[in-house]
């Protein structure tokens, strides 16, 4: 990019888009809203008080259940008093909104056709809103932009024709990263690896690199000035410039050649990293070096390998599945606190000093989220189909939100007065 000019205005442009994107965040977090995967910053963190300390026998109070999201492990967006997510019918994938008061759906959008798969069919990814729009990535490469209020389709492409990708053995699973104006998505084509599309119409600004898609969803941050995406590809972690695309920095070590499924866990300028299928975890800590960046490794080690699931990051402690064990892990050095089985393997979120667990087989635990030791604070199970509960957990609103399949899940997780 040559033009001074136009390199000040787009500075200026990922600015305003950052403290924008900052007050929004702040705005989803009063309003116990949880606008994306995982929450207002895609760390699996609310913000939310008042929630209940201990479960009674039974586990908390039932506030609604309802059958129509379909097949599918999407997870939940809430935003507005409407719930987002994505499920297959027939022989089509849809992107479905709940009423989050009662249940009710409000609008169904077909999206692609049915992807499947030999450890259930449907769509992985969740739902992305960004004020009156809301983005979606299906299990075949679908990509579309929807009107919060009514479903109507904006724009629609599919990315794995469009960028010449191969579809991944279990399928896309990525949600959508929005950062300013644009939409950026792990396509996995030969030179589109990584694309950044005009959120507005869904046409590409640039496209980088040619490693084959992940599971991961990609973090945004910024350091040295520099605005990047962090993605976990299906060869490695890298770091890429938002505003072009360039790439500034790649660790290979914390990757494994069957699936990349972890969230980086993004804090200050380090980077945590995990994979499965006997791999490990890494904490980089980048560096400006010029005009690009330094991943350096701060340690490797294999205490934290997260399968299908994502750690969260409660004070200087990261607390996540290391294959089937739920693991306490010291952020600064990597260094085990605590063990134990838990509920089984799964997912987990944080809200109010306690983790919510999610295991495969339905079990939901409350566990106090301390490196002192495991402490468990209740449980209950849901009724389980065929497949794993792989939905990961949803925390807004003082209410817990879980999926198994075709059927929704509302919890009041409230203190009683």
């Amino acid at each position: 990019m040559k033009n001074p000019s136009l390199q000040i205005k787009l500075r200026q442009s990922v600015l305003l888009t950052g403290l924008f994107c900052l007050w929004v965040q702040a705005e989803a977090q009063k309003s116990g809203e949880w606008p994306q995967w995982r929450g207002p910053h895609r760390d699996g963190i609310s913000q939310e008080t008042g929630l209940m300390k201990e479960w009674p026998s039974g586990g908390p109070p039932l506030v609604w259940k309802t059958n129509g999201t379909g097949q599918g492990y999407s997870s939940f967006s809430i935003s507005q008093g409407r719930l987002f997510t994505m499920g297959t019918r027939g022989e089509r994938e849809f992107i479905i909104a709940f009423d989050v008061a009662s249940g009710r759906p409000l609008w169904v959008t077909p999206h692609g056709v049915r992807f499947k798969s030999d450890r259930g069919d449907g769509p992985r990814g969740t739902p992305t809103v960004d004020g009156d729009r809301l983005y979606a990535l299906g299990g075949n490469g679908d990509l579309s932009c929807l009107e919060t209020r009514t479903g109507r389709t904006v724009w629609t492409i599919n990315v794995i024709e469009k960028f010449d990708a191969s579809n991944i053995h279990w399928g896309l699973s990525e949600s959508p990263l929005v950062v300013g104006d644009r939409l950026l998505v792990n396509a996995g084509g030969p030179g589109a690896s990584i694309v950044a599309l005009n959120k507005n119409d869904g046409s590409l600004i640039w496209k980088s690199q040619s490693d084959p898609a992940g599971y991961s969803s990609a973090m945004s941050l910024e350091v040295g000035g520099i605005p990047q995406a962090i993605f976990f590809t299906g060869r490695r972690a890298l770091g890429l410039d938002i505003r072009d695309g360039r790439l500034l920095w790649e660790y290979s070590q914390v990757a494994n050649n069957v699936a990349n499924i972890a969230t980086p866990i993004v804090r200050g300028n380090r980077v945590f990293l995990s994979s499965d299928y006997g791999t490990g975890c890494a904490l980089l800590e980048l560096k400006p070096n010029g005009k690009g960046i330094t991943a350096q490794e701060i340690y490797f080690n294999r205490n934290m390998k997260n399968h299908h699931s994502s750690c969260v990051l409660v004070g200087d402690t990261l607390y996540g599945f290391s294959s089937s064990i739920l693991t306490a892990l010291r952020f600064e050095d990597g260094q085990v606190a605590w063990k134990d089985r838990s509920v089984g393997k799964g997912s987990l979120v944080y809200a109010d000093g306690h983790l919510y667990c999610f295991s495969e087989k339905g079990v939901v635990g409350l566990v106090e989220a301390t490196p002192e030791g495991y402490r468990e604070k209740g449980r209950f199970s849901i009724p389980q189909e065929s497949l794993p509960t792989w939905t990961h957990p949803v925390v807004a609103s003082g209410r817990l939100y879980l999926r198994d399949q075709d059927t929704l899940y509302s919890f009041d997780i409230r203190e009683r007065k």
